[in-house]
């Protein structure tokens, strides 16, 4: 067996506390955006980082409301939702350069859902190539960017935006 060694992966593993209860909702309530990964809060959606991305800049939407499917939740939420999905792929467009973009959410354990019982809508860059031999048969990701990095370029293009839209008006 080949191994890939990754040390800065460590610290995630000793370093994460593990949250009792919801791991969103102890996110939401926190102030503690940069340890969290939050570049971005709404008035009923934020979004957050993948501590654990497919690709450099994989994010999440996640409502505040803790909800497990997408009729639970008010409509002015999955309102506001939908509106910071399109800025967060126009924002991963402008930063990163992808080729193409994923967006998508799977509700329910069986469905996929790595947190199951609170909804949240992934997007991130896909790029020519980025399926190659380490990630299909080595099953090993290789990331150009730690997520401190991405933290600072995503929340720097969410503040920009959030200054030029009517938002800040």
């Amino acid at each position: 067996m080949d191994h890939l060694w990754s040390p800065w992966r460590f610290r995630y593993l000793v370093e994460t506390p593990k949250a009792a209860g919801c791991v969103f909702c102890v996110i939401a309530a926190s102030a503690e955006d940069e340890a969290n990964l939050v570049v971005y809060r709404g008035q009923l959606n934020f979004v957050v980082l993948n501590r654990y991305p497919y690709t450099t800049g994989h994010v999440m939407v996640i409502p505040y409301e803790h909800a497990a499917s997408l009729i639970e939740i008010p409509e002015a939420t999955s309102t506001e939702m939908m509106g910071l999905i399109r800025v967060t792929e126009g924002l991963i467009r402008q930063v990163y350069r992808p080729d193409g973009i994923n967006i998508g959410m799977n509700i329910g354990e069986s469905a996929g859902a790595g947190v199951a019982g609170h909804i949240h809508m992934h997007v991130l860059g896909r790029w020519s190539g980025d399926a190659n031999f380490m990630t299909t048969i080595g099953e090993t990701r290789v990331m150009p960017e730690e997520l401190g990095q991405t933290w600072q370029r995503l929340t720097q293009a969410f503040a920009a935006w959030r200054e030029s839209s009517h938002e800040a008006r």
